[in-house]
């Protein structure tokens, strides 16, 4: 499987910046909001139960917030039925690379 339907889509929301991460059947499994505090980035992160998207969605808000100095928020769902462990490392591969190549552009 190549999972070519994973993307990622940016609504800038004045000065902040909402994510959207979807694959196969979309849905929302997981969100994840990045801040800047006197202490850093902070990042609180909202799971629906039963999803493990949350998994990669507080790194990816905060990678966000932190290179691009704005609050984030990365909303995930992806789904795919009967994954294999090498299929899912596929899925995290192809995701990062999405978030890195929208950092790029930015």
């Amino acid at each position: 499987m190549t999972f070519d339907d994973l993307q990622l889509q940016a609504i800038p929301m004045g000065r902040d910046l909402l994510l959207i991460i979807t694959g196969g059947e979309v849905h929302i499994g997981a969100a994840s909001t990045a801040y800047w505090t006197d202490q850093g980035t902070e990042v609180q992160t909202s799971a629906v139960p039963g999803h493990k998207e949350h998994t990669l969605s507080g790194d990816f808000a905060q990678r966000v917030a932190g290179e691009l100095n704005r609050t984030v928020t990365v909303v995930m769902g992806i789904h795919y039925d009967d994954l294999s462990q090498a299929e899912i490392k596929s899925i995290v591969a192809k995701t990062d690379s999405l978030l890195e190549e929208f950092l790029k552009q930015q």
